[in-house]
């Protein structure tokens, strides 16, 4: 189908984008064409550093934030681990309540050293900031697509003196966003990015810079990359560099040609296409709206795979997700299993 000016090949029924987005067939076909050059002895490593530098600047420019603010990694738990690292002995840690596991157990694993972790339902969440030091939370929550109330949390992070860390994995992509308010904003690139797994990045703020510890520190994260691959000392990048893990190069072949794309879209109108048809099935099934690409139901996982839709279960409901490649269709697809 061609929408949003790209071609994508996605059967209809395919709701899984909050586990797997489906890449326009030109950022499929740059990865193939990276492959190939790979197969034939024609890739080289340097090859590679054009298509980091370009995630920067998309992952930027995506969540309002200018490249030079932007390490890269593989995974939100690696990258959240440096953040987590940084945190003095002690600290307080507000999270919400069943949010995706890669949020919360980077700082879970530092109880060892007194860092305490407290979850509170998201609608309570921005009530209960004072007295945390950090309060680190989804966009959007991955098993049910709730948003959390950014002004609101600023808002309260600002007047407790909170650093304030961000997933917006389930966000980035669809929704349009201005979170260079944020202390640390983290996003992985195989969902919403429609690029392959592998590739995720991290901002951070400069007030924060010294706060993160680089613990998977190597070789790419170096002062000059290609001269600080062998001995010691310890000598990393200055700056939001010394977080970087060495890349996976296919994964950001791909994640260049996305972010591209990406951003070369009005984003105002991605989100209205895809809340749109997830809220006109909420409205279908007589449920509250929520201005949001993701919906949790109450369905029959079996009457919704008989149906030809892939969909996710979590937290014992069906997850579907709305992205640029779906329709009106897939919504009377999902309304046809109630019936």
């Amino acid at each position: 189908m061609q929408t949003f000016g790209a071609e994508f090949t996605v059967p209809p029924g395919y709701l899984n984008t909050p586990s797997i987005g489906i890449p326009p067939a030109h950022v499929a076909d740059t990865v193939a064409e990276a492959v190939e050059r790979w197969r034939r002895g024609e890739a080289r490593p340097t090859d590679f550093d054009e298509h980091v530098a370009r995630t920067r600047a998309g992952f930027g420019a995506l969540i309002g934030v200018p490249a030079e603010r932007v390490a890269i990694g593989a995974s939100v738990s690696q990258l959240i681990a440096n953040v987590a690292a940084g945190l003095p002995d002690g600290a307080s840690v507000l999270v919400a309540g069943n949010d995706f596991t890669s949020v919360t157990f980077p700082f879970a694993a530092q109880a060892h050293r007194g860092v305490k972790v407290t979850e509170v339902p998201l609608a309570e969440l921005t009530e209960r900031v004072e007295g945390h030091d950090l309060v680190a939370v989804s966009v959007v929550q991955s098993a049910d697509g709730v948003q959390v109330d950014l002004d609101r949390l600023r808002a309260a992070a600002e007047a407790a003196g909170a650093a304030v860390l961000l997933d917006a994995t389930q966000a980035a992509g669809w929704q349009p966003l201005d979170l260079g308010w944020a202390d640390w904003v983290v996003a992985a690139g195989y969902k919403w990015l429609l690029a392959p797994r592998g590739a995720a990045w991290l901002a951070v703020h400069p007030r924060v810079l010294e706060r993160a510890v680089p613990v998977a520190a190597n070789w790419y994260a170096g002062e000059d990359r290609w001269q600080t691959v062998y001995g010691l000392p310890l000598r990393l990048a200055e700056g939001v560099r010394s977080l970087d893990l060495s890349p996976a190069w296919l994964a950001f072949v791909g994640a260049a040609a996305s972010l591209d794309y990406l951003g070369s879209l009005d984003l105002h109108a991605v989100r209205a296409h895809c809340a749109g048809l997830a809220d006109s099935l909420l409205e279908a099934l007589g449920s509250p709206v929520q201005g949001s690409a993701i919906v949790s139901l109450d369905a029959d996982a079996d009457k919704m795979r008989e149906a030809g839709i892939v969909a996710g279960t979590r937290a014992g409901r069906q997850r579907v997700g709305f992205h640029l490649y779906n329709t009106a269709d897939d919504v009377e697809r999902v309304i046809s299993t109630f019936r």
